[in-house]
Order: C-alpha cells, then structure tokens, then sequence
C-alpha cells in the first residue's frame, strides 16, 4: 500500500521527515525506533539524519572518524559508535537492539579493490542485522539497464544489493541515478564540466538517456521507506519526472546557471580511462571517483518501471524536476556559502543546502583574497575606519586603480563609482556605496559589499574587526563565485592588481585607526 500523504501540501523546503506522514511509529514498548544510519557522514547520510531527528526517531552513527562526525552539528543528538564496516565486532556492536538500518555506504574511493570491501560490509551488515531480528534494511544503490554487463560500480552495488535482499531482514533496495544537489559526486561532474568548458569533446556517453532525481526527493523516498509493511522486500526503481540525455543535462545546467549553451561534440576515442584522466584533468572529482562514475555512465540510466508508487506515493508536490532541482541547489549555495559556510556550520534547512560534511572539492568554486593584521587600536577605533569607506573617504589604496575600474564599469553600462554614499555619518543595510550595495551590517564587527558591477559572477567585499587581548585585529575578505571560464579568467587576472589593493586596504586601515596614516 502506498504512502499516504497529507491532506495538504508540504512545504519540501522544510526539513523532510517532520511531516507527519513521514514521522516514526513507536515500538510494542512505547520507545522511538532505533535507526542505525551506515554513512551519516557521507552526502545522502548527512542529510537523512537531520531528518530523521525531526521525524522522531533515535538515530545511531557508525563511523571511522569521531573527529569527522563531531563537526557536524547534530553530532549531539545521535548515538555514536567508532568503528569500520569492514570490521565484523564493529557492526554487530552498532547493531544491538536496532530496529531499522539504512545502508548509505560505498568504497569506490578506496581504489580498485571496492568491490571486495563491498562484498564484504554487506556480508557483515546482513548477518549482524539478522542476529539482531532488524526489521527493516534500506539501501539505495544505483539505477541500471537489465541484461548487459555493468560497470565495475554498478556491478558491485547490484552485488550488495543481492545480498541484503539474500538475508534474514527484509530489504528494500531503492536504485537511483544522478542525484541533483551541491556535493553530489555525479551533480559536481555536471557542475564543473559545464563551468568550465565552453566546448566539450566529450565520450559517447553523453549521448546516453538519464532518469536523474533532485536529493530532496531521494530523501522522501528514503523516509517513507521506514514505515513499509514487514514483509516488503525487494528492488525498486527512483528517479525525477525528466528523462534527457547527459548532454542535455550539461546545458540544461549552463541555461540555469546563466552560462551561454555549450558545444558537445561526442567523439569515439574517448575511453572510460582516458575520459575519467580528462574528468579529473577539468573538475576537482578526485579521479579515483571520477573514473567509477565515468565507467557508469557508459549505460543508460532509466527507470524499469514505476512499481515504487505501488509502495510510496509521490511527494505531495510531486517530484521535482530538474531545472528546479538545478535551481534549488545554486541558489541555496550563494545564500548559505555567504551566511554561513565562511562563518559557522549548522543543519541545512533543505536537503539540497550545502553541507559542512560534503567534501572538500563539493560545491561552487570560490575565489577569496584574505587577509588580515593586529593593531594595538581599539576595536572601535577601526571600525570607524571602516565605516567611512567609499564615497568621498574613497577605498583607502591605490585611488587611480579604483578610479579606473569605476569607470571600465560605467563604459560597460554599469554604476560606476558616481554613486558614492547617501551619508558619511553612518551606514545602513541596503546602502549604495559606488559600485557596491551594503548586504549586511553588524556595527561594531562587520561591514558586507556586495558588487554592483559588471562582472562574470557574483562578488563580495567584508571587512570585519575583532578584540585581541593586544588591542584588535582588522581583517578583509574578498570573494568571487566565477561564471563560466569568463570568470576564472577574470579572476586571474585581477590578481596583480589584487596584491596591490587590498595590502593597501589593510595597511591605511589600521594606520587611520591608530592615528598615525599620513595625508
């Protein structure tokens, strides 16, 4: 029987799993449901377990890494067990008195060998979960055609599956293609391909037909698989309502993005080893990840059939397509890499919000100039410093610079520098000062520009000022998310310039706070 859903509609941009026909069902004794999530520091687990808090549940952690998942900031509110999967002790110990398991765990970036480390988590899994009567195993593994020979990836998460399907503990295995959202493996690949190439001689891969699914979505089906009948074992097929090929998923990201469509050209010579050197020569994919994945898409990856909706309904809004999906991811990114990935870490508000867990080479590329120094002045001496910028002040370095700027943007039909500021005596929010616009103002401690001009991305200026025990520190920031190949370039060659600036910035900054700049 399906899932029902709610008489009225979610809002999927909360977090998934407080609906209440997602939330836990209390066991025999009256105690929450015990999850134990394999994974919860990988993409999927890092933004499952959130949800499952909010839904109800206890949720215990296996990892490797207590360091790792104590960065998280719901690493408070789960049970966690140090140990690895491979380990047969390990698992049976986070098993005990476990009612629920989600299998969220590959080892494909071990190397070469991750089919047999594979093999071998599985066998654990499944004996530990039949040792403990675990009601249910849920794992997601990968979309894939019948009848050809799979990849090294997908033949491994096939083997996985037939394993827990094998075993005592009833499985519901949910195979899923190309997840949409920032930190995704194959979405990153998407993601940097079309920044950064405006043409692309690409394998014949790209020609291939793809079901992708946006990671919001992923998280519905996951959540409703909990709460299943007992005796539901078995495969079933996810993916989002757009079936396109790989290419037309490439431009459907540059139309999105706001990049000029882009030239694919498919050509034969391209192997998976030889496309996998060339993913990882232009995408920071590590290639022991890229090459799996290239490997995969070699096959199309479309959904058999829809028998999931004989099991879990929809999402009450549907499912999400993928430029949505596309849209959710990049404009959640620019709002939280500005309010909080620079700042602090917290739980992401939707699943496709970036998070601290996701690797280092996940999300935007991001361009800063930082730069910082201690001065024996009083923190607010600097900050009056700072909030005198721009306008008549000027930028408090190299003027003929700036001056040339504002006009190159004023020829390019931008702002220019003739806005100045409505007021030398304070600073509001929402304030022009030249060529930039006040986003954020904490008086006292931080002062944020965002760019009006006309360049190739998106641009930010900070200047902040914090107490020392020797007096306080000034501290800058610029940061530059690139458009395109046009921005990267554009970056680069500001450098020179930028050594110029913003070193000047921060020395006539502290030099006015101390009361010793020259005229």
């Amino acid at each position: 029987m399906a899932t029902p859903a709610p008489d009225d509609a979610a809002d999927l941009s909360s977090p998934v799993g407080s609906e209440p026909y997602l939330r836990a069902r209390p066991r025999d004794d009256g105690a929450a449901p015990l999850v134990l999530v394999l994974g919860a520091t990988g993409y999927l687990g890092g933004r499952l377990v959130p949800r499952l808090l909010a839904g109800g549940y206890r949720v215990r952690a296996l990892v490797r890494s207590r360091e790792r998942i104590d960065a998280l900031p719901w690493a408070r509110d789960v049970e966690i067990v140090v140990g690895d999967a491979t380990d047969r002790d390990s698992v049976a110990s986070a098993m005990h008195d476990v009612d629920l398991v989600y299998y969220l765990i590959h080892s494909m970036h071990s190397g070469r060998d991750y089919g047999r480390l594979d093999r071998a988590i599985a066998l654990n899994v499944a004996t530990a979960a039949a040792a403990q009567r675990v009601a249910r195993i849920v794992y997601l593994s990968g979309l894939h055609p019948d009848g050809v020979e799979l990849s090294p990836h997908l033949a491994s998460r096939q083997e996985v599956g037939d394993i827990l399907l094998a075993s005592a503990t009833p499985t519901l295995v949910l195979q899923a293609g190309v997840v949409i959202g920032s930190g995704s493996a194959s979405f990153e690949m998407i993601r940097h391909l079309t920044e950064v190439l405006p043409y692309m001689p690409a394998p014949r891969w790209v020609r291939n037909r793809i079901q992708p699914i946006a990671v919001r979505d992923v998280m519905h089906y996951l959540l409703a698989a909990a709460r299943l009948e007992a005796d539901v074992n078995g495969t079933y097929d996810i993916g989002g309502p757009d079936v396109m090929r790989y290419s037309e998923m490439m431009n459907g990201y540059a139309a999105v993005a706001g990049l000029p469509k882009r030239g694919i050209t498919a050509l034969p010579v391209l192997t998976p080893s030889l496309a996998s050197h060339w993913v990882g020569l232009v995408t920071p994919v590590p290639r022991q990840i890229a090459r799996p994945l290239v490997e995969s898409l070699l096959h199309s990856c479309v959904k058999r059939d829809d028998s999931i909706a004989d099991l879990i309904s929809e999402p009450p809004d549907g499912l999400t397509g993928y430029d949505d999906a596309l849209r959710l991811a990049l404009a959640r990114e620019e709002i939280d890499d500005i309010e909080t990935s620079w700042v602090d870490a917290r739980v992401p508000h939707a699943p496709s919000d970036p998070m601290p867990s996701d690797p280092e080479w996940a999300g935007r590329t991001v361009f800063q100039d930082a730069r910082r120094r201690s001065t024996s002045a009083a923190p607010h001496a600097v900050w009056e410093v700072i909030e005198q910028i721009g306008g008549a002040t000027g930028w408090y370095s190299a003027s003929v610079l700036w001056a040339t700027r504002g006009a190159l943007d004023r020829l390019t039909g931008g702002v220019g520098l003739r806005r100045g500021r409505r007021s030398m005596a304070r600073l509001a929010e929402g304030d022009a000062i030249d060529v930039w616009r006040v986003e954020h103002l904490e008086p006292g401690r931080l002062l944020r520009l965002r760019a009006e001009m006309r360049v190739p991305g998106s641009a930010w200026l900070e200047l902040g000022v914090r107490t020392t025990d020797e007096g306080s520190e000034y501290w800058q920031r610029a940061v530059f998310f690139p458009r395109g190949l046009t921005g990267r370039l554009y970056w680069l060659s500001m450098l020179p310039f930028h050594g110029l600036i913003f070193s000047g910035m921060v020395n006539r900054i502290v030099a006015e706070a101390e009361g010793t700049a020259r005229p």
